[in-house]
């Protein structure tokens, strides 16, 4: 098992050459520019990399990217051995990035909050508390000391024997 850090380069390094290949060398059109390279992972023995990627698009983009990709996977693992030197180069996987997705559907949960928290400011503008504005006001005013052992008092209780 290599180290951490020879994964994280190695991951680093896939991801540079695979988006560079797909940038400037696939000259296949369901690829184009709708594909980004977001995030590449490497297992522990660095021989298998699994490469994240989002694409500009509805689904059928999705689609033909999907199909692109596994179509040019020789030809960038060939890139990658060439550019990595290393003893095996690792398999690649593709696999659609679900961040786009995720961040989406969080907005839509925080706008959905924001609604109820505006209906809710709404329907309490003109509601009063059900204790008057200080429920315990009228208990501080029988609670003021007196003469005989009142609040703040340090005369004995009756409890003691």
């Amino acid at each position: 098992m290599a180290d951490k850090a020879r994964a994280k380069r190695l991951a680093d390094l896939i991801r540079e050459v695979v988006a560079q290949k797909l940038q400037r060398d696939i000259k296949d059109p369901r690829l184009g520019t709708r594909v980004t390279i977001t995030d590449t992972r490497v297992t522990g023995d660095l021989r298998e990399a699994t490469v994240f990627y989002t694409v500009y698009g509805d689904e059928s983009d999705r689609e033909e990217v999907a199909a692109g990709l596994r179509s040019a996977k020789g030809v960038l693992r060939s890139a990658v051995g060439a550019a990595a030197g290393v003893k095996h180069t690792p398999s690649l996987e593709f696999v659609p990035d679900a961040l786009p997705e995720t961040a989406r559907n969080l907005d839509h949960l925080f706008d959905r909050a924001r609604e109820r928290d505006e209906e809710l400011r709404r329907s309490s503008a003109g509601a009063e508390y059900a204790g008057g504005a200080d429920p315990y006001r009228e208990n501080r005013e029988e609670r003021e000391p007196d003469d005989e052992g009142g609040a703040g008092s340090t005369a004995p209780s009756g409890d003691e024997d």
